[in-house]
């Protein structure tokens, strides 16, 4: 997370008054926040006076962040992008990429910004990743600095650069992701849900051939699938679920690429024109 700034705070989003039937502070919370986030909120002018009669110091201020659970494929296993941390809390424990929501931005935004000062991936790149909204998160002591209500994404990123830290990280590495215990704030919590829900969703989506390059080899896909899941599966069989699967995956005429060994080369595939899976492809034993 960034170094948290007085102008920061004074922007952050507040709960509206209770114009309707009595809800609870934290429904009121959790919706303000996910109207802020997805852009729905109405939106006033920059600098207009707000409604007669608001008094926008009736309530406790509070920042918005977003925090970042970044996976990629490296080694031929899954990792996770993770920075340390330079300052307190936490300092020198490693922590999820986030940071502050600015007042001029949305979530969506504010977290394809962080995406690309961490990963080192130019704006023009980072525009075409998957990364969709994961959940909020608003527990009131997840922060010890003050009441930060975080909005978590979850974004793949294929043949990631080397990252590099920014702001009040000391440094960003890929680290293997079953290896990453003991995270800063509340981000083992973020990172177990975002892992949870990746492995979801590759098996009713198109979602692993985020993790592959343009063109890949079945094997590759295969090696998504296996490292998300940390499982093995069968390869005869998973290559033919895979071509039986309507619009997963096209062949691309003539092209083919050496894989190892003595064996001819593997026919090379591009993510087809499916959005879901039908029939779905299950993981073995279910929840990974």
């Amino acid at each position: 997370m960034k170094e948290l700034k007085e102008d920061q705070a004074a922007g952050a989003v507040r709960p509206p008054p209770d114009t309707g039937p009595a809800t609870t502070a934290e429904t009121s919370l959790a919706r303000t926040v996910a109207r802020a986030a997805d852009g729905t909120a109405p939106r006033r002018a920059p600098g207009a006076a707000p409604p007669e009669g608001y008094d926008k110091h009736a309530f406790e201020p509070f920042a918005v962040t977003v925090d970042l659970a970044v996976f990629t494929l490296r080694h031929g296993g899954l990792h996770v992008l993770l920075v340390e941390r330079g300052e307190e809390p936490f300092t020198g424990r490693w922590a999820l990429p986030g940071g502050f929501v600015l007042p001029h931005e949305s979530a969506g935004t504010a977290a394809r910004r962080e995406l690309a000062e961490e990963t080192g991936l130019d704006t023009g790149t980072v525009a075409g990743l998957h990364l969709e909204q994961l959940a909020t998160y608003s527990e009131p002591d997840r922060d010890p600095r003050m009441r930060v209500v975080s909005v978590a994404y979850a974004a793949l990123v294929p043949d990631p650069p080397e990252p590099r830290g920014g702001g009040d990280a000391a440094r960003a590495a890929w680290l293997p992701f079953r290896e990453h215990g003991g995270l800063a704030f509340d981000h083992d919590g973020i990172l177990a849900d975002a892992h949870e829900r990746v492995g979801a969703k590759l098996e009713y989506t198109c979602l692993a051939t985020s993790f592959c390059p343009h063109q890949f080899t079945l094997g590759e896909l295969q090696q998504v699938y296996e490292s998300v899941w940390d499982t093995t599966l069968d390869r005869p069989n998973f290559r033919r679920k895979v071509l039986a699967t309507p619009g997963f995956v096209e062949l691309v005429p003539g092209a083919a690429r050496l894989t190892g060994g003595r064996g001819k080369p593997a026919a090379l595939y591009r993510r087809g024109p499916a959005g879901t899976l039908h029939p779905p492809l299950l993981r073995p034993g279910g929840r990974a």
